[in-house]
């Protein structure tokens, strides 16, 4: 079992930037791939961006150029952060941590879907002014 708690969520004005923060617990070691999706009131689930072991990474469309997402040595801990944020980035964005090895691209579709690993409680993020 993955244990997965987000944090550094709130409301910024457009054009600003916020950092998330995840921080993993467990079996950490079985989960070859993480990354954040987000979810809009009234939407689908969008996968934003992932990572992998080794360092290669992914992100959606809608976020490439702005967002850039990291984990620390130990691997423990996940980050995502947000430059110039704009409406339409209003989520909440969720970590999650798959248990089966693929690649970033894959993974982006993946993390959307609980049964191929772990999510956690997820953060709200609010772009308005």
């Amino acid at each position: 079992q993955v244990q997965l708690a987000e944090s550094g969520g709130g409301s910024v004005l457009p054009g600003e930037s916020l950092t998330l923060s995840c921080a993993a617990s467990g079996d950490t070691n079985t989960t070859p791939v993480m990354g954040w999706f987000r979810q809009a009131a009234g939407k689908e689930r969008e996968g934003v961006a992932t990572i992998v072991s080794g360092g290669t990474t992914s992100y959606s469309d809608s976020v490439k150029d702005r967002f850039t997402i990291s984990q620390d040595s130990s691997m423990n801990t996940l980050y995502l952060q947000m430059n110039n944020l704009r409406p339409e980035d209003t989520a909440m964005y969720y970590c999650a941590a798959v248990k089966y090895p693929m690649t970033p691209v894959q993974a982006l579709r993946a993390i959307t879907s609980q049964s191929f690993g772990y999510w956690g409680r997820g953060t709200q993020v609010t772009v308005s002014t």
